[in-house]
């Protein structure tokens, strides 16, 4: 599979599930725009491992919470590549700046999650758009459980704008079906990497004995695949919805998660016949 000739822009790609996303379209022959809010030394890092690869590509800062900014983004990508064929919308805060409970949830930290997932993918879309030809691809990186469960008690803030971002892919799906450019989700599951905030997903910012509750939880079967996920889990899936073969499919809600969203959390794993 080849996506040679191509160019994309991966939000927040200096760590975690953004990394691993550019590093695997750069594997298959894709030039990289690394984007990066703070860490320019890790930005560098994942320019210099996509040449590795034999691919190219730049570093761009920007705060996807300022629209001017993200105008900026776009603006560097139309003057280092002169066109954008992938763009993937990942980027988000640290788990302090929104973490909190319906009742406690302050005002700002509910904007930080709207502004940073819905409001930037809104704005990165209707920019990346007019970039791309025939067989662009629009991309946002959800998160399954916190769009369509309100147990997850201080997930609030991004659960709702997560589900904002997957109402906003079908909408952007039927406005740029005509020009032949795809829009879909993947949303992914529990997501671990290294304990470490450039290789680890967002709950790497939990406390080691929530992380190792919930990686417990996953392995004795409510996830079917026994396990959690990795970024790389989450590059694999994008780099098929960025290949020309999967061109027929637009609007949707890929699930990343080894299963774990088709289980039945009313009845015990006993008599579901997967403990």
């Amino acid at each position: 599979m080849s996506l040679k000739g191509k160019y994309a822009l991966i939000t927040g790609s200096s760590r975690g599930i953004g990394r691993a996303i550019a590093l695997k379209l750069a594997e298959c022959g894709a030039k990289i725009g690394v984007h990066y809010y703070k860490n320019i030394d890790a930005a560098n890092d994942t320019l210099a491992k996509v040449r590795e690869r034999r691919s190219d590509g730049f570093i761009v800062q920007a705060d996807v919470n300022r629209t001017d900014d993200i105008r900026g983004m776009m603006d560097h990508v139309k003057s280092e590549f002169g066109k954008l064929d992938i763009f993937v919308s990942n980027a988000r805060p640290e788990i302090p700046e929104f973490y909190k409970p319906p009742m406690e949830i302050r005002v700002e930290q509910w904007q930080q999650a709207i502004n940073s997932q819905a409001t930037a993918f809104l704005l990165g879309a209707q920019l990346a758009a007019p970039l791309m030809g025939r067989g662009g691809r629009i991309i946002a990186i959800t998160h399954s459980p916190g769009a369509r469960s309100g147990s997850w008690q201080p997930w609030v803030g991004m659960g709702s704008a997560k589900a904002a971002m997957e109402s906003l892919v079908r909408y952007f799906a039927v406005a740029l079906a005509r020009r032949g450019i795809t829009v879909n989700s993947l949303s992914p599951g529990v997501i671990f990497g290294a304990a470490n905030l450039v290789d680890g997903g967002v709950l790497v910012g939990l406390p080691p004995e929530v992380q190792q509750a919930i990686k417990s939880w996953h392995e004795i079967g409510w996830c079917p695949s026994r396990r959690t996920g990795t970024p790389q889990d989450v590059a694999n899936a994008t780099m098929l919805i960025c290949m020309e073969e999967s061109n027929w499919m637009t609007g949707q809600i890929f699930y990343v998660d080894g299963g774990a969203s088709i289980m039945d959390p009313v009845f015990p794993l006993e008599i579901q016949g997967a403990a």
